[in-house]
């Protein structure tokens, strides 16, 4: 159990079961990629922890860039996307696969993917940690899932509550509040 502001998160996948899920990854990608050297978009900031662990099992060579969006407030998606980093390569011929978190509506994939799409690369194919196929709300491509999930909050390894929660280790969930019984008077 773990408390952020005013929420409380239970563990919900271990640092062990996202390491082990993130190597089959790397290993899935580098045999799909070899004798290519493709260039890793990761998504900052959630992105961070799954791109880190993801690219040093990576058994070709690539290369890795950051771009930052901005789609979220407190648990909520806004549906608007706003840049506030972007792609300073240029792509145009490259395989890209874009690093990301968690996609939930699908929304902020979609423009990115359309963004890059739009500088006439090779490829692009998504890998995200986190699917939640409830939550999704367009047609977007997940080349590679590490794992689908309900449409819950979830925060650690990356992925934040208002600015916390990022350097845990493990997968949190956020901890359902009880309803209290109410038992009749006999």
């Amino acid at each position: 159990m773990v408390q952020l502001k005013d929420k409380e998160f239970e563990v919900y996948i271990s640092h062990q079961d996202l390491t082990g899920r993130i190597q089959a990854l790397a290993s899935q990608i580098s045999q799909q990629y070899e004798g290519r050297c493709p260039l890793f978009v990761a998504i900052l900031n959630g992105a961070f922890m799954f791109a880190a662990h993801l690219l040093q099992h990576i058994s070709i060579p690539c290369e890795i860039t950051f771009i930052k969006v901005a789609s979220y407030q407190a648990l909520q998606s806004t549906g608007k996307i706003t840049e506030l980093l972007g792609l300073n390569e240029d792509i145009s011929g490259r395989d890209v696969i874009i690093v990301e978190d968690i996609v939930d509506s699908g929304l902020t994939m979609e423009g990115i993917v359309a963004s890059m799409k739009s500088q006439n690369p090779r490829s692009v194919q998504v890998a995200t940690l986190l699917f939640k196929p409830q939550a999704l709300r367009t047609s977007v491509e997940l080349h590679y899932v590490g794992f689908e999930i309900p449409n819950a909050f979830v925060v650690g390894f990356g992925l934040d509550y208002d600015g916390l929660g990022r350097n845990l280790q493990d997968l949190y969930v956020l901890k359902e509040k009880e309803e209290p019984v109410v038992k009749p008077l006999p």
